[in-house]
């Protein structure tokens, strides 16, 4: 037991997570990283991989552990790549089935709080050798999404044993309840993502080389299929065959590249759907471009909405997530479904309508004031040290 009269030892925090490619997740962690008081609180991040454009990008005060090399620390020899990526392999599988030597090998400490920063990071921190932590697990999917129904009854099994689940959005949980009504749910929150405002105006300021083909569409985010950029290029050919002269760029990297490729090869749309790959500063481009497009199948709570939002983007958006609650429809954008003919059917009237563009642009002027970056970080430390207490 702590003395009172003492100063109190600054509380232990662990995050887990599997790599820092450029995404949401990720962003989110830094987040919380940059804006948790350093004299409050001890933090340390054990990632699985050193790997990603963000994986450097941690505050001074926060310690960086990893169980293996990225692959940006890999041979450029194609045989010496393969025997690391097996060794890689080997070891990953031995602190899996292991997780105690995580403890005596990597971490050599004790922690107040383990955060699960995915649902991907939820066994490992259910798993730690450390049995006296509280585990925080954070939630980011719509667990009806056809595509996650193979790990959902993983995720259902893990739910029941955090001591704290955070959504990041109010639909996230509320999907949850109503698919999975009967479930043993752990005390829970909603906290929105942050919006590091004066960040992302500082950075759209970089130069970049003017677009091409304008006006200019640009969508930042992973090359995943949910992400609907293949609907989104459709859209696109089909607008430029009815002579609608516009480009769409986008920023990001991922599994579908591949797939995009041969489909930007197969409709000869290669020099006006331009795969830009990942940026570390996405902003100048959002900043630069005409429009800010979002075709997803489904998302949590957007950050990339946020960040076109506040960059004063006229959005065409999904009805996904929590979009509806960020973007008024007709108003600070234009709210669509899933569906190619709509994403055409939106982008069309963005080129024609100059008259709702400009309304548009009007009415996010002012829209920063939407964003209380420190409501949420109070929130984030009030369920930590609530869960420190019952320790």
């Amino acid at each position: 037991m702590r003395n009172k009269n003492s100063v109190s030892p600054k509380i232990k925090i662990l995050f887990r997570h599997r790599s820092m490619e450029m995404g949401g997740v990720e962003k989110v962690m830094l987040s919380i990283l940059n804006n948790l008081d350093p004299e409050k609180f001890e933090m340390t991040v054990l990632l699985n991989l050193n790997q990603g454009e963000l994986r450097n990008e941690f505050p001074p005060h926060v310690k960086k552990v990893f169980l293996a090399k990225g692959k940006e620390d890999l041979s450029s020899n194609t045989f010496l790549q393969k025997v690391q990526l097996l060794q890689r392999k080997f070891k990953l599988r031995k602190f899996r089935k292991n997780p105690e030597k995580i403890h005596h090998e990597i971490l050599k400490d004790q922690y107040d709080i383990e955060i699960a920063m995915t649902y991907n990071d939820f066994e490992s921190v259910l798993q730690s050798s450390n049995k006296n932590s509280k585990k925080i697990g954070w939630f980011h999917s719509e667990i009806d999404l056809p595509k996650l129904q193979p790990l959902v009854p993983k995720i259902l099994r893990h739910f029941p044993q955090f001591d704290h689940m955070v959504y990041c959005s109010e639909k996230i949980m509320q999907i949850m309840h109503r698919t999975y009504p009967n479930l043993q749910y752990p005390p829970e929150s909603v906290i929105i993502n942050a919006v590091p405002v004066d960040e992302i105006r500082k950075k759209s300021e970089e130069k970049i080389p003017d677009f091409k083909n304008r006006p200019v569409f640009v969508s930042v985010g992973r090359l995943h299929t949910r992400k609907g950029y293949h609907k989104l290029m459709d859209a696109h050919h089909k607008l430029l065959k009815e002579g609608f002269g516009h480009s769409v760029v986008i920023i990001g990297d991922g599994e579908e590249l591949q797939n995009l490729l041969a489909q930007q090869k197969k409709l000869g749309v290669e020099e006006t759907f331009i795969l830009a790959g990942n940026k570390m500063n996405p902003y100048p481009y959002i900043k630069n471009a005409d429009f800010f497009i979002l075709p997803s199948e489904s998302e949590a709570w957007p950050l990339v909405i946020s960040e076109a939002l506040i960059l004063q983007k006229p959005i065409i958006a999904t009805r996904v997530g929590d979009v509806e609650l960020m973007i008024e429809d007709g108003k600070t954008g234009h709210l669509i479904r899933y569906e190619t003919s709509e994403i055409y059917e939106a982008m069309k009237k963005f080129l024609n309508d100059e008259t709702f563009v400009q309304n548009l642009k009007h009415n996010l002027i002012n829209i920063e004031e939407q964003f209380d970056n420190r409501k949420i970080f109070n929130k984030v430390e009030e369920i930590i040290l609530n869960l420190v207490k019952t320790k």
